[in-house]
């Protein structure tokens, strides 16, 4: 790429990585292109700026733009621990945020599931960015009618499964909904990171932030996989309030006792080799964050499931690569 400066609007190609300087340059996430056209896109990354179901402190609307900003450090260099560049194999964009009118809360789940499924019906995956968590709610719906009952793998704070109505607009309450519409399975999703009091698991599989403090990550990666099978379409979905507040302050409903960066990013690693659908990162609220810590971690986060969807796809395409030399040398076993 030769094109110097603001790669978001003005780079040609969608491989690669941008030579924006960290300090300048248009926000779009990770320097990837800003566009709707999904020709050739493996993955594209929306923002959902809704913050009108939270039930403590408001600002998550800007979660988006503080996650675009705090990523573009994240984008200069090889990821670390996979020690390559994801975008020589993915194909990422930045498509945007999905258009709300604020006036109008009632109407979030119709515009986020259209807005999803257009992408989705294109064979093109996403990683969205809220926004409170309730946005989840209307893209699992989106999931769901491409990849049927869906494996959730949760990271939070909170179980997001009190009881509610069927229509109440709230992020305490979508999962226990939608696992009663049949678009998630709760005995095969596991809540992690959990330190408030629920007192039914309605079948989710729950690992407590103070039981993963005790046995550590790696019992968390065994349990996640004695729970979800290769087979099983999974989707993540990342509440910020799952990190303690010291590695997370900007968020609405901070819970003291939460995991570290340091135990989040492996237990992410560790679920590269599942059928990954889709990952959305919520509760962003830069009002009370401190030096971008907790944008910056929504944007490690997203940047690595990036590099696990980039992995695979690079596994794929040596293993089609090593069986095409054997066919034509001739070693193919019949």
């Amino acid at each position: 790429m030769n094109t110097v400066g603001d790669g978001a609007f003005r780079r040609d190609d969608l491989y690669g990585r941008s030579n924006d300087m960290g300090f300048s340059g248009a926000l779009s996430f990770l320097r990837r292109k800003y566009t709707r056209d999904l020709t050739g896109v493996d993955v594209a990354v929306t923002g959902i700026p809704f913050d009108s179901a939270t039930s403590n402190r408001p600002g998550a609307r800007f979660g988006p733009r503080g996650i675009r900003a705090a990523s573009t450090e994240v984008a200069s260099l090889d990821g670390f621990p996979f020690n390559f560049n994801p975008f020589d194999h993915l194909s990422v964009v930045d498509y945007g945020d999905v258009w709300l009118d604020y006036g109008y809360p009632q109407n979030l789940v119709e515009k986020v599931e259209k807005h999803a499924d257009t992408i989705l019906k294109q064979g093109t995956s996403l990683l969205s960015f809220g926004g409170d968590h309730f946005v989840t709610y209307p893209l699992l719906r989106s999931h769901h009618k491409i990849h049927g009952p869906i494996s959730l793998i949760h990271f939070d704070a909170h179980s997001d499964t009190w009881d509610d109505d069927g229509e109440r607009l709230d992020h305490g309450s979508m999962f226990l909904r939608a696992a009663r519409e049949g678009i998630i399975v709760p005995e095969k999703s596991v809540q992690i990171g959990i330190r408030t009091q629920n007192n039914s698991t309605h079948g989710f599989n729950i690992l407590h932030a103070p039981w993963i403090h005790t046995h550590g990550v790696q019992e968390v990666n065994k349990f996640i996989h004695d729970i979800v099978k290769s087979s099983d379409p999974v989707y993540i979905t990342f509440d910020v309030d799952c990190l303690d507040p010291a590695f997370a302050p900007g968020t609405g409903t901070p819970v003291v006792g939460g995991l570290s960066t340091a135990q989040a990013l492996p237990i992410l690693h560790s679920l590269g080799d599942l059928n990954l659908i889709g990952m959305d990162i919520v509760e962003v609220a830069p009002a009370y964050d401190h030096a971008e810590i907790t944008a910056l971690a929504a944007a490690t986060i997203g940047h690595d499931y990036l590099c696990l969807l980039a992995q695979k796809k690079g596994a794929q395409a040596r293993s089609i690569g090593t069986k095409l030399d054997e066919k034509q040398s001739g070693n193919t076993k019949v």
